[in-house]
């Protein structure tokens, strides 16, 4: 059995090894250094202060993490305040079981609940089909693209900018 929690400070080597692995493999993060623990660690405590969310799916028996979802300030203007930019990721092993929908759903859920307005994706260009359906399975909209911006695995890399509204409590 899997549940969805609040991120705690205790998940973050988990959180890392999920992450390290997407940085080592891939160009689904433009990240070419893993993050070490303590790094997580703090990002843990800033998603906390702002009261954005930060959620883990787990094992049960095992109290692993496989996945996480985390709501992150768009910018530091003021005015974009109510806006942000998500990123789910799974171990590779929970891949493919549902566990994205659970955790896009529950952030939705938790961003509507904090009172934020609106969802930014940015997807890369490559090796995403999986995250492009799974945001337009939850109504993101293509918001537009950036060609080439990113350098990772000695090739150009763009990426794509999906958009949805938070539903509101009540609306």
């Amino acid at each position: 059995m899997i549940s969805l929690r609040p991120v705690r400070a205790e998940d973050a080597p988990g959180i890392a090894a999920i992450y390290d692995h997407y940085v080592a493999t891939t160009t689904i993060t433009f990240d070419e250094v893993p993050r070490p623990v303590a790094d997580w660690e703090a990002r843990i405590a800033r998603a906390d202060a702002a009261g954005l969310p930060f959620l883990v799916a787990v094992e049960n028996d095992t109290n692993a993490v496989l996945g996480y979802a985390v709501a992150n300030p768009w910018s530091d203007k003021s005015a974009f305040r109510y806006t942000v930019e998500h990123s789910i990721y799974l171990a590779p092993a929970a891949a493919g079981q549902g566990l994205g929908s659970l955790l896009l759903g529950a952030l939705l859920d938790a961003a509507s609940a904090a009172g934020l307005r609106q969802m930014i994706a940015v997807i890369t260009d490559e090796g995403t089909d999986a995250s492009l359906a799974l945001h337009r399975r939850f109504g993101f909209t293509d918001a537009g693209a950036l060609a080439r911006v990113g350098y990772k695995f000695d090739r150009w890399v763009g990426v794509r900018f999906f958009q949805r509204e938070i539903p509101q409590p009540g609306a």
